[in-house]
């Protein structure tokens, strides 16, 4: 916002190449995905319970894999056309910035590097914004609603660096994972729904771009 740059002209790109050396820069992205889920982990030693469920305050169980998995395949497809909306809405408004979800060249290993990317994000945001800190401001007596407000603001405003349309898109995806969080206490769905949208968006862009380009290429 104090750049001369209008927001609508600027761009935000999400996978970037870490290394001119392809070797390199395979290394240096497994190692950034590594390093980025270690509070994961820590969250996982901080709420692990010795009896089972290990993970139940996270919501985590192995009795309903294939049902959560199922609805998180439903979660993604419902939240993600209206997230597109809103990202092109945000776009036509300058209000939004031109997200790049990758700038990585084509090797062999781009689409599975994706794939982890989606992954670290599902797991980071889920288990840390959604499992640790609901359980965590449960135990210092906040409200149901006053937990979900306040973590789909985090969840907004850690986006906004790709403009406002991309906080309220994700302040409003906060607030229904969290409000489906605390009616069924399933985390699992929301960490696959998550998956499955950056997945699709990391690795379909280049497709987007190409077949769309007025539409996903920079505002002239």
């Amino acid at each position: 916002m104090t750049r001369t740059e209008a927001l609508a002209d600027q761009t935000a790109t999400l996978n970037t190449s870490l290394s001119e050396r392809p070797a390199f820069d395979l290394i240096y992205q497994v190692l950034a995905v590594v390093f980025d889920l270690v509070p994961v982990a820590l969250v996982v030693f901080l709420l692990w319970q010795s009896g089972r469920p290990h993970l139940g305050r996270l919501g985590i169980d192995s009795t309903r894999v294939r049902r959560d998995g199922l609805a998180g395949l439903g979660l993604a497809a419902a939240i993600g056309i209206p997230g597109i909306a809103v990202y092109l809405g945000g776009r036509a408004l300058g209000i939004s910035v031109d997200v790049v979800p990758t700038a990585l060249d084509a090797y062999w290993w781009t689409v599975p590097v994706l794939l982890l990317s989606a992954l670290r994000a599902a797991l980071t945001e889920e288990v840390i914004v959604v499992g640790y800190l609901y359980a965590r401001l449960g135990d210092l007596g906040w409200g149901r609603w006053k937990i979900i407000i306040g973590t789909a603001l985090l969840r907004g405003s850690y986006h906004l660096y790709q403009g406002f349309g991309a906080f309220i898109g994700n302040f409003a995806m906060g607030i229904a994972f969290g409000w489906l969080y605390t009616r069924y206490g399933r985390l699992l769905p929301l960490v696959v729904a998550h998956f499955l949208l950056d997945a699709a968006v990391f690795v379909g862009y280049p497709w987007a771009a190409a077949t769309f380009p007025a539409l996903f290429g920079p505002s002239s």
